[in-house]
């Protein structure tokens, strides 16, 4: 699903030519915000970039976080940053609704784009801003980073190598923190439907596109949303917030070779199940966990048992994987991904190769799963 990554680009002939990429940071608040957890630490772990720039919602706020993060130019809106001549490579790092809008800001000041997944508040801004970047041919990455961590790319090679011979089927269930019983007084944008930001958009689709990166890509794939909950209540008022965002997603499909999916999330958490993905085949088992249910930001732990074998035992991920210095996988989660995947998108710039996701991947994925969404059932 990768399209290229215009190897012709100036950004390309700059990072083959060793010069460091100037990175600006939308969204790269003093307060913890998501680009502060991931992007910062991240390309500061990998070699070849430099954060030159960042801008936040106020001149005010941006000079405040300049401070806090050691970043010399603050911007109080998006449109200085793009102008800057130091910015090569621009991270939208904010909430869905405003996806769109900025990343036609970039591209229109001929840069280059990281945006944060999902790539569009729905299909159809998804699709417009793949168009605006391939009439640019500049080179993009959406923030699809969990087929990035070395544990699922160690998993895809496992596979591949026939660890557990043909596949049978796989399934996965997992917990999406959010969209349970209750929801922090910054978190409410993400419950109303209508933002974009919900539990089949981030944390399912994040999976989905991991367990496809191993895997290949799920055919004749159906998913059902339910409504079981239809509000939350404010951690810190103790009051109820409408929710519209379905929190629960269930999915099945074949795998390429015909082999069963199914796919289970559920909003809120779990005390028994965060997150478990198993893949069952003729010669043997493979099983991922970890601590929450989003793969692209979580510590994952791989087991596997094959032959005559009758128990789980742990894998363990070879160095050969582990392509970022400095960054832990337990401790930086949330940047680990993350790095890993600026860490390929370089190698991609450097070697004419398209293995990160681009907006065209990030596009196709939008429209699988719209295609594949069955109407929402409301509550029983």
């Amino acid at each position: 699903m990768t399209g290229g990554t215009a190897a012709d680009s100036p950004l390309a002939e700059q990072a083959r030519a060793g010069k460091p990429i100037g990175v600006g940071i939308i969204g790269l608040g003093a307060r913890g915000s998501w680009a502060e957890r991931s992007h910062l630490p991240a390309l500061r772990a990998v070699p070849g970039y430099e954060v030159r720039a960042l801008s936040t919602s106020s001149a005010r706020s941006a000079e405040r976080s300049g401070v806090r993060h050691g970043v010399a130019r603050t911007f109080g809106t998006a449109a200085e940053l793009v102008a800057c001549d130091e910015v090569d490579l621009v991270v939208v790092a904010v909430k869905v609704p405003y996806h769109r809008e900025l990343v036609r800001t970039a591209l229109d000041a001929g840069k280059s784009v990281l945006c944060e997944w999902p790539l569009g508040n729905g299909l159809a801004e998804a699709e417009e801003m793949e168009r605006w970047a391939r009439a640019r041919g500049v080179p993009t990455v959406v923030g699809l980073q969990a087929r990035s961590h070395p544990a699922l790319a160690h998993l895809r090679d496992l596979v591949a190598d026939g660890y557990v011979g043909e596949v049978l089927s796989t399934t996965m269930v997992g917990s999406g923190g959010a969209w349970g019983g209750s929801v922090g007084p910054g978190d409410h944008y993400v419950l109303d439907a209508a933002n974009g930001a919900t539990l089949l958009t981030i944390p399912f689709s994040h999976a989905l596109d991991g367990l496809a990166s191993v895997l290949g890509e799920p055919g004749e794939l159906r998913v059902r949303q339910v409504s079981r909950r239809t509000a939350a209540v404010d951690t810190a008022t103790g009051r109820p917030v409408p929710m519209t965002a379905p929190d629960q997603v269930v999915a099945e499909g074949r795998l390429p070779g015909g082999a069963v999916v199914t796919v289970h999330y559920r909003g809120g958490l779990s005390r028994a199940t965060p997150f478990r993905w198993e893949i069952n085949g003729t010669e043997g088992d493979l099983v991922v966990t970890a601590p929450v249910g989003h793969p692209q930001l979580s510590p994952l732990t791989l087991e596997g048992g094959r032959g005559s074998s009758t128990a789980l035992e742990p894998l363990a991920v070879p160095e050969r994987y582990v392509r970022v210095a400095g960054l832990d996988a337990r401790a930086d989660a949330a940047a680990y991904a993350v790095a890993h995947a600026y860490r390929q998108f370089l190698d991609d710039l450097r070697e004419g190769t398209s293995r990160v996701p681009d907006f065209a991947h990030g596009a196709a994925r939008h429209r699988g799963i719209a295609a594949a969404v069955m109407e929402v059932s409301p509550e029983a």
